[in-house]
């Protein structure tokens, strides 16, 4: 699966494109110079690197503006040109993350908000379709070319000009780690040519090699044996990346637990013994966690906007009391616990639930669990953060129906909630904004990472079956599930910058006879374009096995429904579907490679987010209109 990319600000292509074509000779004795006194590291080496490699890649695709598209020629230099590219990435990227995802994005049209213009695609990713596909017309891809060069000149100028240091090494770095595994090995970077898996080696060459011209000589001072094991770990991954090339059957469960983790956890220890650099709590992960599969691998933090984040335990207590609250509602009918049922994972298991009158709701209700980690909330992406998403419910006249500036009084006849809002916020409350803060510090704690497969992926334990292995495989390769799924969060929050959750058109029809699709619009609601028609949020596949039915409308009860559905090619199933974002017309699954599929999934699996002992089941029917 592909995405379709909103951009937040066509001011990013402006800049690209204005770059003028004669600063692309920018020597590398221009780049900007700094030393820290307290490391002595001169980190200049370590930017001219990605400097050089970058002003390659710009002087490589200025060469590819001028071949013909469908020449051998043309591939030579593209594989070089992505070759350059991916050695300056991780800097290049770091210091503009969304010229650089534009630059390395999938290859589908780009949605200026501020002019709410529909740009074609450009970036790597179309140049890719162009020269592997064909067809273009020849100045077309000459126009992609020369679009694509401006991105790649305004990265050249930053990494010139913004000096390296520290901090900005050491998260460049680490996003880089993840883009291994949640973007080139699932296929995500190179679709079409499938370079993801020899780019792979290039990654970790190019880690190595800035980490020579930069900290390698502290590590040696401080601790041989380490900078031994980072290097023959980066050597073992390396060979195993040369002599398993075969996109379809590259083994990624043991790629990842067994090669690329041992150099995460080297890459870690590297910067604490380094002592330059302690990580920041306004990124996406915890940068002291040893791989991107541990429980706390992500920083809840960076993911809870500002007016909620460092909640007190006693907050969360009145979060979980008020979460089964049904006299929150108008008329006392509702609780957050009428559609978001714990031993139901947290979703309800109907096609949709009722509203306050007992009529059906518009869509069917998706998992709590690890919903904290997104960008865009409700299936057609209207609420930007969790709070928003239940202030929504609150003035929903369908459900709720209370406002957020109201609060109602009838649950204090529970004197419990005057102790425990007196706890939470030192007085008792008159309005639902504390009892909305309160309810998303509990939710942001139903976090599950804990399953059979992050188990596995941390190496605690070692009994994924071959089916799960194929199934995981599959997942990350074939199937394409990753490239919308992204490991290791299996959500659409898009790594490794986590800024936005995608959204995609699927053409998910009406009903399983499939005689047409779906008429809910989803996030046509925000611009009202054809681009937008049927769009919709790409939730989280953990604890899949336990939240049927599935899609927007609940249309499919089992999980085999959905691999068919997807490997029919979604709403290509002989839908007009214009603005279809699956990548392929067929997936061409066997029947035991989608059951494999489904057995990996069920591997995600991670219920147990709430260890309290009360019994809970009573609030829950209760709060049944």
């Amino acid at each position: 699966m592909m995405m379709f990319r909103s951009l937040i600000c066509s001011l990013v292509l402006t800049l690209a494109f204005s770059c003028k074509e004669g600063k692309n000779k920018e020597s590398s004795s221009q780049l900007a110079v700094v030393k820290t006194e307290i490391s002595e590291v001169d980190w200049v080496p370590a930017q001219q690197f990605y400097h050089e490699h970058i002003t390659k890649a710009v002087e490589l695709i200025d060469s590819l503006s001028r071949v013909d598209a469908e020449s051998e020629f043309a591939k030579h230099l593209f594989k070089k040109l992505r070759v350059s590219f991916k050695k300056a990435e991780p800097y290049a990227s770091y210091l503009n993350p969304a010229v650089g995802h534009r630059a390395n994005g999938p290859a589908l049209p780009i949605f200026a908000e501020d002019t709410e213009r529909v740009l074609p695609p450009l970036g790597l990713q179309k140049i890719e379709e162009s020269i592997y596909e064909g067809g273009e017309d020849p100045a077309v891809f000459k126009r992609e070319t020369n679009l694509t060069k401006g991105l790649l000149i305004n990265l050249m100028e930053n990494v010139g000009e913004r000096s390296l240091t520290p901090e900005r090494f050491f998260i460049a770095t680490h996003q880089q780690l993840l883009r291994i595994i949640s973007l080139a090995i699932s296929g995500f970077d190179t679709p079409v040519s499938q370079l993801g898996l020899a780019e792979s080696i290039v990654s970790l060459s190019s880690l190595r090699k800035v980490y020579s011209l930069s900290i390698r000589n502290i590590i040696l001072e401080k601790n041989e044996d380490l900078d031994s094991k980072f290097d023959k770990n980066i050597d073992r991954a390396i060979q195993y990346l040369k002599e398993h090339t075969d996109f379809d059957s590259f083994d990624r469960y043991t790629f990842i637990r067994d090669y690329m983790n041992p150099i995460t956890r080297n890459w870690v220890a590297i910067r604490k013994e380094s002592g330059l650099w302690e990580g920041v709590n306004n990124k996406p992960f915890n940068f002291d966690a040893p791989t991107f599969f541990e429980k706390d691998a992500f920083n809840l933090n960076y993911f809870t906007p500002p007016v909620n984040r460092n909640s007190t335990d006693k907050r969360i207590a009145l979060g979980k009391k008020l979460f089964f609250e049904p006299k929150l509602a108008k008329d006392g009918v509702m609780a957050c616990a009428t559609c978001h049922i714990p031993e139901k994972a947290y979703a309800d298991g109907k096609v949709v639930n009722l509203d306050n009158t007992g009529n059906p709701l518009q869509r069917n209700t998706p998992t709590l669990i690890n919903v904290a980690f997104q960008k865009a909330f409700f299936w057609d992406g209207r609420a930007e953060n969790l709070l928003d998403q239940i202030s929504m419910v609150f003035n929903n006249e369908q459900e709720f129906a209370t406002g957020v500036h109201q609060f109602s009084t009838e649950i204090l006849q529970d004197s419990t909630y005057m102790q425990l809002f007196r706890e939470a916020y030192g007085k008792i409350s008159t309005r639902n904004t504390d009892v909305i803060r309160a309810i998303s510090s509990y939710i942001s704690t139903l976090n599950g990472f804990d399953s059979k497969f992050d188990r596995n992926m941390r190496g605690e334990e070692e009994n994924f079956t071959e089916q799960e292995k194929l199934g995981m495989n599959l997942f990350m390769g074939k199937a394409l599930c990753a490239t919308c799924h992204f490991m290791p969060l299996t959500n659409g929050t898009v790594p490794p910058f986590y800024t936005e959750t995608e959204k995609e058109v699927i053409g998910v029809p009406e009903t399983v006879a499939k005689n047409q699709i779906d008429d809910d619009l989803g996030f046509f609601w925000r611009y009202n374009k054809e681009v937008h028609r049927g769009m919709f949020k790409t939730p989280t596949v953990r604890n899949v096995e336990f939240t049927a039915p599935y899609m927007h409308n609940g249309v499919y009860g089992t999980l085999e429904q959905v691999m068919d559905f997807y490997n029919q090619g979604g709403g290509g199933m002989g839908f007009e579907l214009e603005h279809q974002t699956l990548p392929f017309d067929e997936l061409n699954l066997t029947d035991k490679e989608q059951k494999a599929i489904i057995a990996f999934m069920k591997t995600l699996s991670d219920t147990n987010v709430d260890s309290t002992e009360e019994n809970e089941n009573a609030l829950v029917a209760d709060a049944q209109p």
